[in-house]
């Protein structure tokens, strides 16, 4: 058995930024077991996998996401990949709709200079105190201004500079250790330093207990970030730089209960993946 592969650089100006996914379209699921064991072989931060969606009315696509370790519910730059794929095989077609099984439907529209993805705005709005935030900060080997979390296993450690950020060097068996087993993703942002990122707002992830130390562009990180910021900054616009090694812009709105991401993407290889 042969499946097409891709490899795209979403969130990425060039070639060898942003955060690269494999996309893999079939005509109908493999047993989960194999999708984990693809992406486990692809050693991508995440492979996607696309279906022909059932019902058209719905969506276009059926979509699922796999780190090397596990199934996550929401991944916004293999969203970007998928739909980068799909839209540039397509010249005609303005936007392709992804359904999702705990994310809801995605879209990825068509724009004069990249795309724009409509995901669910995951607002963190509970306080973390006490020997929890102590934990935190140990875990990132510095103290945030304040720190907030959501029931799915988001954190936000909001810190008072962008050099703060970027000086972090997490201890990642700490973070794993802080909550085993819920799939944690810890994101460290603070506002932009008007350096060559040239952004309103910086940040970093880090999901160790998903097999990524540190990811490298984080859709799924902004719509956690995003109504924060949007609220502090005092408007719905602002555009943020993901500060990893590679690093990633992403534009940001906060428009009701979605966050819209605008972002570009590169296709870096093509191939099939044997199946044998």
């Amino acid at each position: 058995m042969r499946i097409a592969f891709t490899q795209i650089d979403a969130f990425a100006d060039a070639a060898f930024t942003g955060n690269p996914a494999a996309v893999m379209p079939l005509t109908a699921w493999l047993p989960d077991k194999v999708l984990q064991a693809i992406a486990q072989e692809n050693n991508l931060a995440e492979t996607a996998f696309i279906v022909p969606c059932p019902d058209p009315e719905t969506a276009d696509f059926d979509l699922r996401w796999f780190t090397p370790a596990l199934e996550v519910a929401l991944c916004g730059h293999a969203t970007l990949a998928s739909g980068h794929l799909i839209l540039a095989s397509a010249p005609d077609l303005p936007a392709v709709r992804f359904s999702t099984r705990k994310a809801g439907v995605l879209t990825v529209v068509r724009g004069p200079d990249g795309y724009l993805m409509s995901l669910p705005a995951w607002a963190a709005d509970e306080a973390v105190t006490g020997a929890k935030a102590t934990a935190i900060a140990t875990a990132l080997g510095a103290e945030p201004r304040e720190i907030w979390s959501r029931s799915n296993g988001y954190v936000v450690a909001v810190f008072a500079s962008a050099a703060e950020v970027r000086a972090l060097r997490p201890d990642y068996r700490a973070i794993v250790a802080l909550d085993p087993g819920s799939d944690m993703l810890m994101i460290a942002t603070a506002p932009g330093d008007g350096d060559a990122s040239s952004a309103d707002v910086i940040s970093r992830a880090f999901a160790p207990e998903a097999g990524i130390d540190e990811d490298s562009v984080t859709g799924s990180a902004h719509c956690v970030i995003a109504p924060y910021w949007s609220k502090r900054l005092g408007r719905a616009n602002f555009s943020a730089y993901q500060a990893s090694a590679r690093g990633g812009h992403v534009g940001c709105a906060v428009i009701g209960d979605r966050v819209m991401l605008t972002g570009r993407a590169r296709t870096v290889i093509e191939g099939q993946f044997i199946l044998a």
